[in-house]
């Protein structure tokens, strides 16, 4: 590690739970993030500023004029541009020592499966749950950690799901996928900007940790966020033998 590194994240080596091994462990990770909005930007920022050796982002979508009360990692002057591009440019102002890869596609299976085996961590920060179950089929397919969010209106959450563990959930245990759930957007419920905010920083957080060796992880915590009152709940959640993408009815070893 050069001295110009030692300076950029001493604040992070000075950690005792991170140190200069930490810092190297993340320089040299490859983080996946799939979306570039709400959640996405923070992440996208953090992850920049921490020293993610390279990092992924992928997103078919434009900046929007409505974007921009929550989406802090694009400007008024990238509206009509493609959000990963938007993004990137944020994050190499940040930090141009990092290799960044926007990818203005959808993700779709066959992209997620190639993307996310080459992918140390993989952030979930999309916003349906089609792409969300897309994401944890791959990686429960090729054991790459995720860390999945969400948030609407003034609620969020989030929970690490990593398939290494055998005793940790997959997004599917808690949210099956022929399970019925009211897919809700923001454009028609409205989500209060800090929400956002919040959730995709503690995204960042939990990567970050995954990256570095730090331990405890939320593996087996599902973490909710009320915004009215500006607090937190956990649930306890176990893995559904039964599940049908990591239990004993999914065909994961036959892909």
């Amino acid at each position: 590690m050069e001295d110009q590194d030692l300076l950029r994240y001493s604040r992070h080596i000075l950690l005792e739970e991170f140190g200069v091994d930490g810092q190297a462990r993340v320089s040299a990770s490859h983080a996946l993030v799939v979306g570039a909005g709400g959640l996405g930007s923070p992440v996208l920022l953090y992850l920049a500023a921490a020293g993610v050796g390279r990092i992924t982002l992928i997103d078919d979508d434009e900046v929007d004029l409505t974007n921009l009360q929550r989406q802090v990692a694009h400007a008024t002057s990238g509206v009509g541009s493609s959000k990963v591009d938007s993004a990137a440019e944020r994050m190499r102002g940040i930090n141009p020592d990092i290799v960044i890869e926007p990818l203005c596609a959808r993700a779709d299976a066959a992209t997620l499966d190639s993307l996310v085996a080459q992918a140390d961590v993989v952030v979930d920060c999309s916003d349906n749950f089609a792409t969300r179950h897309a994401v944890n089929l791959a990686c429960v397919a090729h054991a790459v950690p995720l860390v999945s969010g969400a948030a609407i209106r003034f609620d969020g959450q989030l929970s690490v799901y990593d398939s290494r563990d055998p005793a940790s959930p997959c997004y599917a245990c808690l949210f099956p996928p022929d399970a019925k759930f009211e897919e809700t957007r923001c454009a028609v419920l409205g989500v209060f900007g800090p929400v956002v905010g919040t959730i995709g920083v503690l995204q960042a957080h939990e990567a970050l940790k995954l990256l570095a060796g730090i331990q405890p992880s939320l593996v087996g915590t599902l973490l909710m966020f009320d915004g009215r009152r500006t607090a937190f709940d956990t649930l306890r959640v176990t893995r559904d033998h039964d599940c049908a993408v990591c239990g004993s009815r999914s065909a994961t070893t036959d892909r």
